[in-house]
């Protein structure tokens, strides 16, 4: 043995059965023709690649983010760039591009939370470092980080106050404690709402359509110190 690694079938090949084959192939046929129908089409490159959206705000991982508060009616959303798999590039979108950019089936959760849970919330999850899929983009909220924490938290265009009760969403994973975020799943406050993330984006997608990356760009909402 020289190390390499080998598959090898543990028995011979299951020969395919014709009758259920023939049943099933027109079922994949139209599931493939509607992965490829045109839902919606934008202005340019949404930024979903790994070496960027791990490391800045993009146009993308702000647009999830603001599908998500839009669908949950939040104030602000959270969104990790672990759960941002792809690019999609300008012009005509699918279905198919939008599963390439979240395949895992992540549920939309939403949280209400004082104004100082929030904070105790934000000076975990806005300080997780780059090049790490815990890196969290945001949408609907300003701040500024530095490595203790957060400050300057601006939410809905006023001032965070510690005793007003705010709505925030952030994927089912990282309610669960995924990513090293606090877990939020069992918070009194929290809600999952049963929609899956890819869905949710496909509706914004076809709902704002044409799309305009630009208004979607970061625009110093979060700076880093």
């Amino acid at each position: 043995m020289n190390g390499e690694k080998k598959r090898v079938f543990i028995q011979n090949e299951i020969p395919k059965d014709k009758e259920m084959y023939d049943f099933l192939k027109p079922y994949q046929e139209k599931g493939q023709d509607q992965l490829n129908i045109k839902i919606a089409e934008t202005s340019g490159k949404l930024e979903g690649d790994r070496n960027v959206v791990r490391f800045e705000q993009t146009n993308l991982g702000r647009m999830i983010a603001a599908a998500h508060m839009d669908r949950a009616k939040a104030d602000f959303a959270v969104m990790n760039s672990g759960g941002v798999r792809d690019s999609i590039e300008g012009g005509d979108v699918t279905y198919k591009d939008v599963l390439t950019v979240q395949p895992f089936g992540n549920m939309v959760t939403y949280t209400d939370m004082t104004g100082a849970e929030v904070l105790d919330y934000l000076n975990v999850v806005a300080t997780k470092p780059v090049d790490s899929g815990a890196y969290a983009q945001f949408y609907g909220i300003s701040m500024t980080v530095s490595p203790d924490g957060v400050s300057d938290v601006v939410i809905g265009g006023e001032a965070l106050d510690p005793n007003k009760t705010y709505r925030f969403t952030v994927p089912s994973y990282n309610a669960a404690g995924g990513d090293g975020y606090p877990k939020i799943s069992d918070h009194p406050g929290n809600v999952n709402t049963g929609f899956v993330d890819a869905e949710v984006l496909k509706d914004f997608l076809e709902k704002n359509s044409p799309i305009d990356v630009n208004s979607y760009a970061p625009n110093g909402e979060i700076v880093y110190k």
